[in-house]
C-alpha cells in the first residue's frame, strides 16, 4: 500500500507541476501580447520569464510563448484575460481572473464551481484596481515605507517572505506607474517576484476559524481550474 501511495503522490505532484508550467507559459504569452516582447521594456514579461525559469521551464518554451503573444511567425495568441465577479458561500467578495482560449468553456465552469455561492454578484466596488508588486530584499528589517516612497509606490505592506535574512513587501501603485516602480525597486536592489495589475480590497473581512477553513477549501477548488490565473478576495 505504501508504494501505491507513493506513486499516487508522485502523480499528484507531477500534475501540479504541469498546471503551474501551463499557467506560467500563459502569463508570458499574455504579457508579451499586452506589452513589448522585449523583457527589458516590459516589466510584467520580465517577471513572468523569471518565474518560469525558477520552475525550470525551458528557454525554447519561453521563446515560443513570447513569439505567440507578440504575433511573431503569424502565430497570434488567442488567449484572453477574462474577469469574473462572485460571492463565496462564506459571503466573501471574490474576483477571479482567468487566462483562456475559450471563454464559452471557462464561464460555465466557473459558474459551476460557484454553485454554492453567488456567481456574477457585483463585487468590484469592494476593491481598488491597482498595480501590485511583490519583492524581497536581502537584509532583515528594512524600512519598507521609505523604499515605497523612493520607488514612487502609493502604499506598501509586509509579506510573509520577511525573515531573519530578508525583507519581503507588497507594493501598491497607480496602474500607470507599475512599470516605473518595478524598475525603481529593481535598481534599489529588490528582487521582484510579481509585477502586474490586480485588485486590492478596500476593507478586509475576517471569518471565524471554521468559516476560514471552509473558505480556503472552496477557493482551492477554484484555483485548481486550469484556466484560473489569479484570485482576489476581500479577506484579511
Amino acid at each position: 500500500m505504501g508504494r501505491q501511495w507513493l506513486q499516487k503522490k508522485r502523480e499528484i505532484n507531477a500534475n501540479k507541476r504541469a498546471k503551474i508550467t501551463t499557467k506560467l507559459v500563459r502569463e508570458i504569452t499574455v504579457a508579451a501580447k499586452l506589452g513589448a516582447p522585449d523583457p527589458a521594456l516590459n516589466a510584467r514579461l520580465e517577471v513572468a520569464i523569471e518565474a518560469a525559469r525558477k520552475q525550470s521551464v525551458s528557454n525554447d518554451v519561453i521563446a515560443r510563448a513570447i513569439k505567440k503573444g507578440s504575433g511573431g511567425g503569424g502565430d497570434t495568441a488567442t488567449i484572453e484575460l477574462v474577469t469574473f465577479e462572485a460571492m463565496a458561500p462564506q459571503k466573501v467578495p471574490v474576483i477571479v481572473e482567468c487566462l483562456t482560449d475559450n471563454r464559452n468553456r471557462t464561464a460555465p465552469d466557473m459558474r459551476s464551481l460557484f454553485r454554492e455561492g453567488q456567481f456574477g454578484a457585483k463585487v468590484m466596488f469592494f476593491f481598488d484596481h491597482v498595480g501590485i508588486i511583490e519583492a524581497t530584499h536581502e537584509g532583515a528589517g528594512l524600512d519598507i515605507e521609505t523604499a515605497a516612497i523612493e520607488a514612487g509606490a502609493q502604499d506598501v505592506e509586509p509579506t510573509l517572505d520577511s525573515d531573519d535574512e530578508t525583507t519581503g513587501a507588497r507594493f501598491y501603485t497607480e496602474l500607470t506607474d507599475l512599470d516605473a516602480v518595478t524598475k525603481a525597486l529593481r535598481a534599489a536592489g529588490w528582487s521582484v517576484t510579481q509585477s502586474e495589475m490586480g485588485y486590492r480590497p478596500k476593507e478586509k473581512l475576517t471569518l471565524s476559524a471554521e468559516d476560514q477553513a471552509a473558505f480556503e477549501e472552496f477557493i482551492e477548488t477554484i484555483d485548481d481550474h486550469d484556466d484560473c490565473h489569479r484570485i482576489y478576495t476581500a479577506l484579511g
